[in-house]
């Protein structure tokens, strides 16, 4: 039996081992954890969710939803874990983050063909190997992708929300509630904090900004040229609740604290600003602040946050953080199957190749894993068409887009247009999904995929 090497095991590290070894190959995942720690994770549990626990909307019309729904059409091992470990949050796919990570694990465990090593590598391997050790890929490895690439490292910094207890919450002040009552529960699928004064919401925004932040080498440093030169970047997909406020006094009433849709019922008004918590487990004992990233060191945290109507006495089980998040250039190094320019044994999957957030990670160990073993039993390696949302975000990473290159989040702007334009976008978002999913569907048929076991 043919052998593959997987470094990683993360989202995209154990979706990658998963489509490999159905495939028949004999893979042996590597993770450093528990042996080595990082940053950011709490355990040495495979697929560990480390930020928000929610994996996007499920609705077509979505980007979060057209790209689940290509990932069931292919076979994933993740997206069928979380859909069996679903909390409540509307539309949304969120998941008991433990119960998921336990069940990736189990299901990878029980493979035969897969042997899972607790070791820490420290060079690229020559032997044929995916390389998903994500964006806290330990020093040693670093130093020996950048002499494989040629090129520094970039980095950006990314952040982690807190987390607090459910009986801390104020709910004389809080209410359950979704937006315009679309929850899947009675009475709405999020807890909400009001800002029901302006003059509150004014002192909140002002305490933030003037709050003690945690010092980190060249993090101030925004630079949109020469992204090459390893410089610190902030993401603007999930920046620092401080950096969003620091854009001017209104930027959080319109962006993760808007009030629209979320009237408050101990006053019968809409508030002026609402902080929303999502259920982080399935027991519902622990809820995480949502676009709550932040640099604040943990004590301002705790006098900040408080300052939240209705989390007066907050209990944090964890405080946000930030953490370097390392990626490659990857149109230099990749080709959209994501196999290497330079070394046709090496795949490399996940954040590190220049993608965000955790579908797209999981999507992309999944292209790595069927590629890497298309590779390995000598089968021509997948290229999904450009309509598809993985097709259009693997081809957006590797065309040469040097002046403003960091990692891309899915989204429909990626997707070729319609041949006729559609005015409402909702409908025209649901168009390019079916277009994308009829496409994509037409395409594994003619490459006979998914495999099987």
């Amino acid at each position: 039996m043919e052998e593959l090497i997987i470094i990683g095991g993360g989202l995209a590290g154990s979706e990658a081992a998963w489509q490999a070894a159905k495939r028949g190959i004999a893979v042996r995942l590597y993770e450093m954890r528990p042996v080595k720690a990082t940053p950011a994770h709490q355990t040495a549990a495979l697929a560990e969710i480390v930020c928000s626990n929610s994996l996007g909307s499920l609705l077509l019309s979505r980007p979060s939803g057209f790209l689940i729904a290509e990932l069931q059409k292919m076979g994933s091992l993740l997206i069928e874990c979380a859909l069996e470990n679903r909390i409540p949050a509307g539309k949304a796919l969120a998941v008991d983050r433990d119960a998921f990570s336990n069940s990736v694990q189990e299901r990878l465990q029980s493979m035969p063909n897969i042997e899972i090593i607790r070791k820490e590598v420290r060079k690229i391997p020559s032997k044929p190997a995916i390389l998903a050790s994500g964006p806290l890929t330990s020093p040693a490895l670093a130093r020996s992708l950048k002499k494989f690439t040629h090129q520094n490292n970039l980095f950006f910094y990314d952040a982690v929300a807190p987390i607090i207890e459910a009986d801390s919450i104020n709910m004389k002040v809080a209410y359950w509630g979704s937006r315009y009552g679309k929850g899947t529960k009675t009475g709405g699928d999020y807890i909400n904090c009001p800002f029901n004064m302006l003059a509150e919401y004014e002192r909140f925004v002002s305490e933030l900004l003037t709050a003690e932040k945690v010092k980190l080498k060249n993090f101030e440093k925004d630079i949109s040229k020469g992204v090459r030169g390893g410089k610190g970047k902030f993401f603007e997909a999930c920046l620092p609740i401080e950096v969003m406020a620091a854009r001017g006094i209104k930027t959080l009433s319109f962006g993760p604290l808007r009030p629209v849709g979320l009237r408050n019922p101990h006053t019968d008004c809409r508030p002026q600003a609402v902080v929303q918590l999502r259920q982080d487990n399935q027991a519902a004992t622990l809820f995480n602040m949502v676009g709550f990233q932040t640099n604040l060191t943990y004590a301002e945290q705790k006098r900040v946050f408080r300052m939240i109507p209705g989390l007066e006495n907050a209990e944090f089980v964890r405080y946000g953080q930030m953490h370097r998040n390392t990626y490659i250039y990857a149109p230099d190094v990749l080709h959209p199957t994501l196999q290497s320019r330079a070394n046709p044994n090496l795949f490399i999957a996940g954040q590190l190749a220049g993608v965000e957030g955790y579908l797209a990670n999981i999507a992309t160990g999944m292209l790595a894993g069927i590629n890497a073993a298309r590779y390995i039993n000598g089968d021509p390696l997948l290229t999904l068409p450009a309509t598809s949302m993985l097709g259009a975000l693997c081809a957006y990473i590797t065309t040469p887009n040097l002046e403003s290159f960091q990692p891309m989040k899915t989204n429909f702007s990626l997707i070729p247009p319609l041949e006729e334009f559609i005015k409402n976008k909702e409908e025209r978002f649901l168009a390019l999904s079916n277009r994308g999913l009829q496409d994509l569907s037409a395409y594994l048929r003619e490459q006979h995929e998914p495999k099987k076991i």
